[in-house]
């Protein structure tokens, strides 16, 4: 068990830790920052019965008063969705300050591996992650979750990338850092609102207790790298490739000529792309969420096996 001075583990997620039963971690800006009050809240409470549902504890991750808190009381959690985007989103970069200042966060992929690994938990469910930019080459701007990846021995299960991020570059980057990159049931890396991109994965998995081993190997081994599992949109909830792009393109266009650059760029083009599309992007959102939440917490169990 962590003995980190600035870490608050749940009682029920300790327990589980301590007994070596499956937990599984969600990430907290997808509360504040992915979609509107109270449907934040209501999606977050179901992603923890899905992950009750399949057998694991769910350990919903934050920053709250400068304590980095692995779990989530039903009331933190409605705290964090009523607050919403005036809570600091959190990388890496600014841990150390919101903690020192005691102050909130909103966990991202990258601080929720962070406290996940420095509570215990091996397996974190997501949305997407972030990635290389469309035009990165001049920005550098490339999210910090692929940098963690490459160093944090956390299993990440998402739907992939989201199209508004260059995914070629995205993969390069990966495999720079020593990162397998999964397809869950898929050879394709599936983008999100979209089942397929155009690009490989590098390996095809079918069962989580073949992801749980493949995981343990890695651990067993010692390598530091996480790993990626990419888990397509179910079919029904899939969004059709032509519509989810063309609405991409035109929220990038109005992004750089509203010159929003660094953090506020993913929030402003999640939140353009579901205006554009009538809110269907947020339905799908909110689908493969759950069902990343099913699959990580499978794979949990069939790890703690």
């Amino acid at each position: 068990m962590n003995m980190n001075k600035y870490l608050d583990i749940k009682p029920e997620v300790a327990e589980a830790l301590a007994a070596g039963k499956p937990v599984v971690a969600l990430e907290s800006t997808i509360i504040s920052h992915g979609m509107p009050y109270p449907q934040n809240v209501e999606t977050a409470l179901q992603v923890e019965q899905i992950i009750r549902d399949n057998g694991a504890v769910p350990a919903t991750i934050a920053i709250i008063g400068g304590r980095l808190k692995a779990g989530l009381t039903a009331e933190e959690i409605e705290y964090f969705g009523k607050k919403g985007q005036a809570i600091t989103k959190a990388s890496r970069r600014d841990l150390a300050v919101l903690c020192a200042r005691g102050m909130d966060g909103a966990t991202t992929v990258t601080t929720t591996m962070i406290i996940a690994h420095m509570a215990g938990i091996k397996v974190f469910a997501t949305g997407g992650i972030g990635g290389v930019h469309r035009g990165a080459e001049t920005t550098m701007d490339i999210s910090a979750d692929l940098e963690e990846l490459g160093q944090t021995p956390v299993m990440v299960v998402c739907a992939g990338a989201k199209s508004i991020l260059d995914l070629g570059l995205t993969l390069e980057y990966l495999e720079t850092k020593g990162v397998p990159v999964i397809g869950f049931g898929t050879e394709e890396l599936p983008a999100f609102y979209t089942r397929q991109s155009g690009f490989g994965v590098d390996y095809r998995v079918d069962t989580p207790e073949e992801l749980a081993k493949i995981f343990k190997a890695s651990h067993e081994m010692g390598l530091k790298s996480g790993m990626l599992v990419t888990n397509p949109i179910p079919e029904e909830f899939a969004m059709p490739k032509s519509v989810i792009d063309a609405a991409i393109d035109q929220a990038i266009a109005e992004c750089n000529a509203n010159g929003i650059h660094g953090k506020e760029t993913t929030p402003f083009l999640l939140a353009r792309v579901a205006e554009l599309t009538g809110g269907d992007s947020l339905a799908s959102n909110i689908r493969l969420v759950f069902n990343n939440a099913k699959i990580a917490a499978q794979t949990a169990v069939e790890y703690c096996k």
